[in-house]
C-alpha cells in the first residue's frame, strides 16, 4: 500500500490549467465554477463545430441527446447523419458572436441560454441573423454532457 503525503509536482499545474479552462472546481461544490464549466462545455461544442471536428462535437452529446432545429427534432444519431455536416460547414464559414450567455443550475443539471449575432456569407449568400440557443446539460463523473439543444434564428434585417 502506497500512501502519498504530498501531491505529485505536476498536479498543481494540471489543476491550474483545468481551472483556467473552467473544467475543474477549485472549490468543491462552488456554484460559480459549476456554471463556468457548464458554459465551457457549450463553448467546446461550438468550437468543435467551427474546427470541423465532428468527433469532439459528438463526444459532448449524451447518447440520448435531442436536437431541435428548423422545426425538426433529431436524436443524436439522426443529427450525426443529417444536420451535423451542414452545421459544421456553416460554423466554419460564418462567424458567430455570442451576445449574451446565462447559466442556471439545479443540482447536476444546467441550462445555458445564449443569444448571438451571425454575419457573413454561406454558399454565396449573405447571412445576417440573430440567434437564440438553449442547451440542457447533465453532469456525472465524466463531466458535463449535452442532453438537449434548441436553436432558433431570425433575420437581423428590418422587415425580414
Amino acid at each position: 500500500l502506497m500512501v502519498r503525503t504530498s501531491p505529485p509536482r505536476s498536479l498543481p499545474l494540471v489543476r491550474a490549467l483545468l481551472v483556467s479552462l473552467g473544467l475543474f472546481a477549485s472549490r468543491p461544490g462552488a456554484a460559480q465554477t459549476a456554471a463556468d464549466s457548464a458554459a465551457a462545455a457549450v463553448r467546446l461544442f461550438h468550437g468543435a463545430l467551427a474546427r470541423g471536428d465532428s468527433v469532439a462535437a459528438l463526444a459532448l452529446l449524451a447518447p440520448d441527446a435531442m436536437i431541435l432545429e428548423s422545426g425538426d427534432l433529431e436524436s443524436r444519431e439522426e443529427y450525426r447523419s443529417h444536420h451535423l455536416p451542414a452545421d459544421i460547414a456553416f460554423a466554419r464559414a460564418v462567424p458567430t458572436t455570442v451576445v449574451s450567455r446565462q447559466v442556471r443550475l439545479a443540482g447536476e443539471v444546467a441550462w445555458v441560454v445564449s443569444t448571438s449575432q451571425t454575419a457573413g456569407t454561406f454558399r454565396g449568400r449573405p447571412v445576417d441573423s440573430q440567434g437564440a440557443e438553449l442547451v440542457v446539460l447533465s453532469r456525472d463523473a465524466a463531466g458535463w454532457r449535452i442532453r438537449a439543444i434548441h436553436w432558433s434564428s431570425r433575420s437581423s434585417r428590418t422587415g425580414g
